[in-house]
């Protein structure tokens, strides 16, 4: 009798957990943002975890890669793009709430060149020969027709007429990240990436700054998906943070907002 007692005991607390409440479970937000934000990013999501229990799973790559992955159905709950089109983009596909949208970061870009490199600081303005700077060498960026910074770095040497001579030079990346790791294994001599991307890699040295009037400004929009779980806006809020501002100025972003605490 007590045996059978007992085990009823067991079955109720086994049925018992097995009908939890969802509620009960691990939360777990998905995000998708633009390769350049990996290290600022995972360390705000891990504070992000640390204070809320919410698990933060985040997914890098090319803005564009990351808009039409989104539109094909990835079940994301945050988007952040290394611009404004691709933002545009998911919001016309109507995979954004766009009233969640916010332009959050700015940045700039430069010309990097591997850290041994015997190419010296130069001047990046008007009539800049970039493809003699190059020599014999790639230069690298991501893809000049679809990830941001390529699109950006393509602008700025239209505009400083720069750009017919040295574009049979370049090696199209799929991701900024890519074009990074090109340059710092030294497989291109150099490379046009943000200024974050710089400073987080210790294979390269910046060589050179592009004037923020070249290209259009770089903006960084941020925005919950249209089938985002409640507890994107935490992660939304905590994005627009004091704290979230201190990391993201550390590793050299521009924040574009007044913090909402």
């Amino acid at each position: 009798m007590h045996r059978f007692a007992a085990f009823l005991l067991s079955f109720v607390i086994l049925c018992g957990s097995a009908l939890s409440p969802v509620s009960a479970e691990d939360k777990t937000l998905t995000i998708f943002a633009a390769a350049s934000m990996k290290n600022a990013l995972d360390d705000i999501d891990a504070a992000f975890t640390a204070k809320t229990g919410v698990k933060v799973n985040a997914s890098y790559a090319a803005s564009s890669t990351l808009a039409k992955q989104i539109e094909q159905g990835a079940p994301a709950d945050i988007f952040v793009s290394a611009d404004t089109d691709w933002m545009d983009y998911a919001v016309g596909k109507k995979n954004i709430n766009e009233s969640t949208r916010v332009n959050l970061l700015g940045n700039s870009i430069v010309l990097i060149a591997p850290k041994d490199s015997k190419i010296d600081t130069v001047t990046i303005g008007p009539g800049f020969d970039l493809a003699k700077l190059a020599g014999d060498g790639k230069i690298a960026t991501g893809d000049v027709k679809s990830v941001p910074v390529g699109k950006y770095a393509k602008a700025a040497l239209e505009k400083l007429g720069a750009w017919s001579a040295a574009e049979q030079k370049f090696a199209m990346a799929e991701s900024v990240r890519a074009a990074l790791t090109l340059v710092a294994r030294g497989e291109a001599a150099i490379g046009i990436v943000y200024s974050t991307d710089a400073k987080v890699e210790p294979g390269v040295k910046v060589i050179g700054t592009f004037p923020a009037d070249s290209h259009p400004p770089i903006i960084y929009p941020v925005a919950a998906t249209s089938t985002a779980k409640p507890e994107a806006n935490a992660y939304l809020d905590y994005l627009r943070s004091s704290v979230a501002k201190a990391v993201l100025e550390k590793y050299g972003f521009t924040y574009l907002i007044r913090p909402t605490s």
